[in-house]
């Protein structure tokens, strides 16, 4: 990719803006003065944050949407036929897909700190930018999640400093120009486009090359050992428990949601950590965080208040409200490793039950990972399963909720006719059926957890509104 590609690019046009990769690419660009305009298809929070930096939005995905614009943008999801991408390759003017003009981004800072890993980046890059932000770095961002210090997803500040979730789906973080790589572990996911474990790893060994500084990552994680294998011209930085690590976490003290732990680098102590978020998974996590702080330079002082302020990111095991003593949260994991950690944290929290609202995405992952999806669930006192949203797939799988359902003793699901078209009046209609047995079988003392990567958030919306209602 030509980096000067955006060398004397004035208007900036994003097809998509509302998406998640969209926005904090938007807030980067808005930030260093570039004129923007965008559309999307759908009305969001995230697209009237947007207009709130003073973008102009178009809602329907038009040809003339693209008039003016020196460079056009688009998400991957953005389909062929669409009329507006059409007309933007039609119009000679540069097209770019949204993680090309993230590779280019990233290339602009000399300490590009890239977080990679099957489960975990964006709450890693989340706290990598809360310690930084604490200890009053201007740095630039790019999170999978809203951070609430930065408001937002993203943010572009003077340092050289710029922290980047990086994601492996379709080899996307190869594109990129990290200074720093992280990887936090490697694990089956995505193999409707790496088809083997082993194919991953070899994505995370390229992106291990493509680093120009240092890699830190998983000494516990026998995958991630694989992906480093054979690089020999990096500043090698391992984190974990095993004694074998750089840094390690010890001395670890369980407090309801909060988490200590003393960290030593190199059997050297450095203090003490306390984190606010519940969970095994996120002591590494937060590990990750402290070792690529540590490199960066960021006093331990600073780091360990840093972490002590992170409160998560937003669709982390975010808080959406408790009413009537029923407690409504909402978490992104999508993956069984992800549902087994986040559901094992609710577990060691003081509710009567935990209820997964889980909504499976994606045909493929639904089938490769079938078993692994109910036996995670099953850690649950209730799972209450929504149809599956297919994304970009069409279901050549035969694939359907019931068949998770059966596989499972916590169970509930609504039929759906399964010759039936797919609609979103019939989605609602599954969310409607959803909320209703919630809120008919919920009691105080209960956490209803909406699980998973597509829109089941809407969910936990819903429920906080029918709650109030009652």
């Amino acid at each position: 990719m030509n980096k000067s590609i955006l060398d004397k690019k004035n208007h900036i046009h994003m097809i998509g803006i509302g998406g998640s990769g969209m926005y904090p690419l938007a807030q980067i660009l808005h930030a260093k003065g570039f004129y923007l305009t965008g559309s999307d298809n759908n009305e969001t929070e995230t697209l009237q944050a947007v207009r709130n930096m003073g973008i102009p939005v178009t809602l329907g995905q038009k040809a003339e949407n693209i008039a003016g614009a020196d460079l056009i943008v688009h998400t991957a999801a953005i389909m062929e036929d669409n009329p507006e991408l059409i007309a933007a390759k039609n119009s000679g003017v540069p097209v770019l897909e949204r993680s090309e003009l993230l590779g280019i981004v990233s290339s602009w800072y000399s300490n590009a700190v890239c977080v990679s890993g099957t489960h975990g980046k964006t709450t890693t890059t989340a706290m990598l930018a809360q310690i930084l932000y604490t200890a009053k770095i201007d740095l630039s961002a790019f999170i999978g999640g809203k951070l609430p210090c930065i408001g937002g997803s993203g943010c572009a500040g003077s340092s050289d400093i710029f922290v980047c979730e990086s994601c492996e789906f379709v080899d996307t973080f190869l594109k990129l120009y990290p200074d720093i790589a992280v990887i936090l572990n490697i694990d089956a996911d995505h193999l409707d486009y790496f088809k083997t474990v082993d194919n991953i790893i070899k994505s995370f060994h390229k992106f291990c090359e493509l680093t120009t500084k240092s890699i830190i990552y998983n000494g516990d994680d026998a995958n991630t050992r694989k992906a480093i294998s054979g690089i020999t011209d990096k500043e090698l930085i391992s984190f974990g428990y095993q004694e074998n690590n750089n840094y390690r976490a010890v001395d670890i003290a369980h407090m309801g949601s909060k988490m200590a732990y003393t960290v030593l680098k190199n059997g050297e102590t450095l203090g003490r950590i306390t984190i606010q978020v519940a969970g095994e998974h996120n002591i590494l996590n937060s590990l990750a965080a402290v070792t690529a702080c540590d490199k960066l330079g960021i006093p331990f002082e600073a780091i360990a208040q840093g972490l002590a302020e992170f409160r998560g990111a937003g669709r982390r095991f975010e808080i959406k409200g408790e009413i009537n003593g029923i407690t409504i949260a909402d978490d992104y994991a999508h993956h069984p490793t992800e549902l087994t950690a986040t559901l094992k944290a609710a577990k060691q929290m003081p509710y009567q039950r935990i209820w997964a609202v889980f909504q499976p995405f994606t045909f493929s992952r639904t089938v490769q990972h079938l078993e692994e999806f109910a036996r995670a669930l099953e850690i649950a006192d209730i799972a209450v399963l929504t149809d599956i949203m297919g994304s970009r797939e069409k279901n050549i799988y035969d694939i359907y909720t019931r068949n998770l359902a059966e596989i499972m003793n916590n169970a509930v699901y609504f039929p759906q006719d399964e010759q039936a078209e797919y609609t979103d009046e019939r989605k609602y209609q599954n969310f409607e059926d959803v909320c209703n047995y919630v809120i008919a079988n919920a009691q105080a003392g209960d956490l209803i957890l909406t699980m998973g990567c597509g829109d089941i958030n809407k969910v936990a919306n819903m429920l906080l509104k029918k709650l109030k209602e009652i």
